[in-house]
């Protein structure tokens, strides 16, 4: 069975060459900063660009404050299961880019907390977009 991801969607649904939609499991990170150390944070998120791509997981992106809170940043990676998250993990804990950006965070204490769901979309309410038929 091939699986190709749908367009604009890369991430969360996927179909399969008989055109069946199938879900994907989002970790969704919430991070607790400190705000004055944003840029630090940033950098961390930035280099997680490629690294969570080449060890198998399908990045959504990172998230920054822009209004309100300023303390508060999410991570958000996708995996067809549980099981290729934790073949994920493994990976990137092999990966030496990924051992690089752990020892960053370590050493530079901008992440005061991290918290990790697993989600999964509720098809029928998924990028729902205004002004356009459905």
């Amino acid at each position: 069975m091939t699986i190709e991801a749908t367009a604009g969607q890369i991430g969360i649904l996927v179909v399969n060459n008989q055109g069946d939609t199938i879900m994907k499991i989002t970790c969704f990170i919430q991070y607790k900063i400190d705000p004055h150390r944003a840029g630090e944070f940033e950098r961390y998120a930035e280099n997680w660009g490629s690294i969570i791509p080449e060890c198998g997981g399908d990045l959504i992106g990172y998230f920054m404050p822009h209004e309100g809170t300023n303390d508060v940043a999410y991570g958000l990676i996708s995996f067809d299961s549980l099981a290729d998250y934790e073949k994920y993990r493994s990976r990137l804990k092999a990966d030496e880019a990924g051992r690089r950006n752990f020892e960053f965070a370590q050493s530079h204490p901008f992440i005061q907390q991290e918290q990790r769901t697993f989600l999964r979309p509720v098809s029928a309410t998924y990028l729902k977009r205004g002004g356009q038929p459905q």
